[in-house]
Order: structure tokens, then sequence, then C-alpha cells
């Protein structure tokens, strides 16, 4: 099995606790006809614990090592492994149906933010999404304005999902056992009443504010918008970007369109 062993430069560490294992397949709760996609499953510890409990599986993987023992190891009628870098997967391919995909797995930690981002291109095709994630990740996503957590990927995941932080993982449940804490999350795509008119233009003023996070938000964005507008939308030019909203980040790109 020491071929199989973990490759640092892929991130990997592999879940192999029954206890949080099974503790992710309640939280998935899937259903015989879902249509469900592990990303990153590895040596299929947690494929092993879904598969029993759906009619069919998608895994993506990108580790030649882990394709074969896969492919190996489960029943090929029951599984289709798809043997590419989950950044590179286009989920669209999957859709024949009315039927929405369901996202899981135990994401690299090394490209966890990168993945999350191209999972969002899909979000109209998604039902929802369940990873395991460092915390700190996590809580970056979950986090309210105000928190020191808060930031660029908190308005942006929070722009198409509601995000759950469910429990935590302790490193000695991983192999290798990884230096920080783990968490599971479940992201649920809705659709907003408040959209960005300008996807791009709302992308723009969201990096722009955190690139320059303790200056005002007034100075930061001051290539887009003026203090005056800023204050006939009602919010503060004195404000940083840590303490402005979702919304408002939406309704300052809307503006200046």
């Amino acid at each position: 099995m020491s071929s199989y062993r973990p490759l640092k430069h892929f991130g990997q560490h592999l879940l192999n606790n029954i206890h949080y294992l099974e503790k992710i397949l309640n939280a998935l709760a899937p259903q015989e006809n879902d249509l469900l996609v592990e990303v990153g499953p590895g040596m299929g510890a947690l494929t092993k614990v879904v598969l029993p409990h759906c009619n069919h599986l998608h895994v993506v993987e990108i580790d030649k090592r882990f394709i074969e023992y896969l492919t190996l190891n489960f029943e090929t009628h029951k599984l289709t492994v798809h043997g590419q870098s989950a950044l590179d997967f286009d989920f669209n391919n999957l859709i024949r149906d009315e039927r929405k995909i369901r996202i899981f797995g135990n994401l690299p930690y090394n490209i966890s933010t990168p993945l999350i981002f191209h999972f969002l291109e899909f979000k109209d095709h998604v039902q929802d999404m369940l990873f395991l994630l460092q915390t700190e990740v996590v809580d970056r996503m979950a986090a309210p304005p105000g928190d020191k957590t808060y930031g660029r990927l908190s308005v942006m995941v929070q722009y198409h999902c509601k995000v759950q932080s469910l429990f935590h993982i302790p490193p000695s449940a991983f192999t290798p056992p990884p230096k920080v804490n783990s968490s599971v999350v479940r992201l649920t795509p809705y659709q907003r009443d408040d959209i960005a008119l300008n996807y791009s233009a709302f992308k723009n003023i969201v990096n722009a504010a955190f690139q320059q996070r303790r200056k005002t938000i007034s100075n930061a964005l001051h290539a887009f918008i003026s203090k005056s507008q800023l204050i006939a939308i009602e919010i503060d030019p004195q404000q940083r970007a840590e303490t402005l909203s979702v919304e408002d980040y939406v309704r300052i790109s809307n503006l200046i369109l």
C-alpha cells in the first residue's frame, strides 16, 4: 500500500476515521437518485461509505495512483471515475435531466479556495455542496461583517450561498495528520433578491476593497465611486471593507454601472 501514500504536493490528507466518515455521510444524507459528485476521493474511504446509499456516484481524482486503486477496488457499474483536476472539470457534462448536482469531498487544502470559486461557476446547476476544509477557510467563508476573518472569500461565497459550518474534525483522524484543524461546511446556492446587475463590476469592487482593507472604503474605492455617492446609498465613507455587508457591495456595484 506504500505506493498509495498521500503526496504533499497534492495537499492530500486522507480521512480514515469511521466516526467522522459516518458524520459526513449523515450530513450529506444521500438519496438513491441524487446526482452525486465526490471531489478528491483518494483511496475511497468516504466513497465506500456513501456508495451503498446511491444508485451511482461520480468521483473526480487527479492522482493516477488513486485512479488505479478506485478502478480496481470499486464496482465500476456504480462508480464513474473522472481522471482530471477538479479545477478543470466541467460539471455541466454530467447534466442529463432535471436533477441538480450535489458536490462533496475532502478538498486538497492547498487549492481549496480556487476550487470553491470554480464550483460557484456552476451554482445554477448545484443543489448543495458539502466539503471538508481547513477550519480557517470555513471560518472565513462563514464570517459576518465586522469579524476579523471577514474578507473577499466571505463576500463572494455568501453572495451565492448560504454557509453553514457543521462540525470540526481533529488532525488525528487523517493520514498524514495535517498541521491545521479541519471542519465540514455546507454551501447551499440560492437566488438573491438583490442581485449584482453587473457581476464583473461586483467582483472588481470587492477585490479592490479588500486589497486595501486598512483604508476607509471611500479611499479604497475612490477610482470607482465618490464620497457623495456612498452617502447617497447610505454607506458611511469612513467605514472599512470588513464592515460592509454583501448587500452593501451589491448596492455599490449597481450604482457604478
